[in-house]
Protein backbone atom coordinates (compact mmCIF):
# COMPACT_ATOMS: atom_id res chain seq x y z
CA UNK A 1 0.00 0.00 0.00
CA UNK A 2 2.19 3.12 -1.29
CA UNK A 3 -0.57 5.55 -1.44
CA UNK A 4 -0.23 8.59 0.34
CA UNK A 5 -3.20 10.49 1.94
CA UNK A 6 -4.76 12.86 -0.30
CA UNK A 7 -5.70 15.69 2.07
CA UNK A 8 -8.08 17.19 -0.62
CA UNK A 9 -10.35 14.37 0.19
CA UNK A 10 -10.06 15.10 3.89
CA UNK A 11 -7.11 11.75 4.30
CA UNK A 12 -4.95 11.25 6.80
CA UNK A 13 -1.96 8.87 7.23
CA UNK A 14 -0.56 6.56 9.85
CA UNK A 15 2.46 4.24 9.64
CA UNK A 16 1.52 1.05 11.87
CA UNK A 17 4.81 -1.20 11.20
CA UNK A 18 6.14 -0.62 7.77
CA UNK A 19 2.85 0.32 6.25
CA UNK A 20 1.29 3.96 6.12
CA UNK A 21 -2.59 3.85 6.39
CA UNK A 22 -4.78 5.67 4.61
CA UNK A 23 -7.58 7.13 7.05
CA UNK A 24 -10.43 8.53 5.00
CA UNK A 25 -13.58 9.35 6.54
CA UNK A 26 -16.19 8.60 4.04
CA UNK A 27 -19.66 8.19 4.51
CA UNK A 28 -20.13 4.59 5.07
CA UNK A 29 -16.69 5.00 7.49
CA UNK A 30 -19.02 7.64 9.77
CA UNK A 31 -21.98 5.87 9.97
CA UNK A 32 -19.98 2.91 11.03
CA UNK A 33 -18.01 4.71 13.25
CA UNK A 34 -21.01 5.81 15.25
CA UNK A 35 -23.04 2.79 15.50
CA UNK A 36 -20.22 1.78 17.42
CA UNK A 37 -19.19 4.96 19.31
CA UNK A 38 -22.57 6.82 19.54
CA UNK A 39 -23.09 10.07 17.87
CA UNK A 40 -20.26 11.94 16.27
CA UNK A 41 -20.85 15.32 17.94
CA UNK A 42 -20.44 13.83 21.18
CA UNK A 43 -17.45 11.90 20.49
CA UNK A 44 -15.91 15.17 18.91
CA UNK A 45 -16.56 16.89 22.03
CA UNK A 46 -15.24 14.01 24.51
CA UNK A 47 -12.06 14.43 21.98
CA UNK A 48 -12.19 18.22 22.56
CA UNK A 49 -12.55 17.99 26.86
CA UNK A 50 -9.56 15.54 26.29
CA UNK A 51 -11.87 12.89 27.56
CA UNK A 52 -11.91 10.73 24.43
CA UNK A 53 -10.49 7.05 24.99
CA UNK A 54 -7.43 5.09 23.63
CA UNK A 55 -9.92 2.70 22.42
CA UNK A 56 -12.52 5.30 20.95
CA UNK A 57 -9.92 6.69 19.32
CA UNK A 58 -8.79 3.52 17.64
CA UNK A 59 -12.58 2.54 16.66
CA UNK A 60 -12.74 5.90 14.79
CA UNK A 61 -9.07 4.99 12.54
CA UNK A 62 -10.20 1.37 12.36
CA UNK A 63 -13.33 2.62 10.47
CA UNK A 64 -11.77 5.45 8.56
CA UNK A 65 -9.14 3.03 7.11
CA UNK A 66 -9.39 3.13 2.99
CA UNK A 67 -8.24 -0.37 2.56
CA UNK A 68 -6.65 -2.89 5.68
CA UNK A 69 -3.19 -4.41 4.44
CA UNK A 70 -3.00 -8.03 5.25
CA UNK A 71 -2.01 -9.01 8.75
CA UNK A 72 -3.30 -5.54 10.10
CA UNK A 73 -5.74 -6.36 12.30
CA UNK A 74 -7.82 -3.75 14.86
CA UNK A 75 -5.87 -5.03 17.78
CA UNK A 76 -2.38 -4.59 15.69
CA UNK A 77 -3.67 -1.11 15.51
CA UNK A 78 -4.57 -0.41 19.05
CA UNK A 79 -0.92 -1.34 19.52
CA UNK A 80 0.46 0.71 16.86
CA UNK A 81 -0.84 3.40 18.37
CA UNK A 82 0.29 3.03 21.58
CA UNK A 83 3.56 2.43 20.64
CA UNK A 84 3.65 5.83 18.40
CA UNK A 85 1.97 7.57 21.46
CA UNK A 86 -0.18 9.85 22.01
CA UNK A 87 1.55 13.19 20.60
CA UNK A 88 3.06 11.48 17.32
CA UNK A 89 -1.19 9.92 16.78
CA UNK A 90 -3.59 13.37 17.84
CA UNK A 91 -2.42 15.22 14.51
CA UNK A 92 -4.15 12.38 12.58
CA UNK A 93 -6.94 12.20 15.08
CA UNK A 94 -7.14 16.34 14.82
CA UNK A 95 -7.58 15.85 11.07
CA UNK A 96 -10.27 13.63 10.97
CA UNK A 97 -12.45 15.17 13.50
CA UNK A 98 -11.76 18.56 11.85
CA UNK A 99 -12.72 16.89 8.66
CA UNK A 100 -16.10 15.14 10.62
CA UNK A 101 -16.99 19.00 11.28
CA UNK A 102 -15.92 20.87 8.25
CA UNK A 103 -16.87 17.86 5.88
CA UNK A 104 -16.31 18.67 2.01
Amino acid sequence: MGDLANSVRGEESLRVGGEVLVLRPSFAALVAAEGELGPLFALVERAAEGKLGIGEMVGLFWHCLRECPEGVTRERLGEAVVEAGLAAVTPVLRGLLRQILAGK
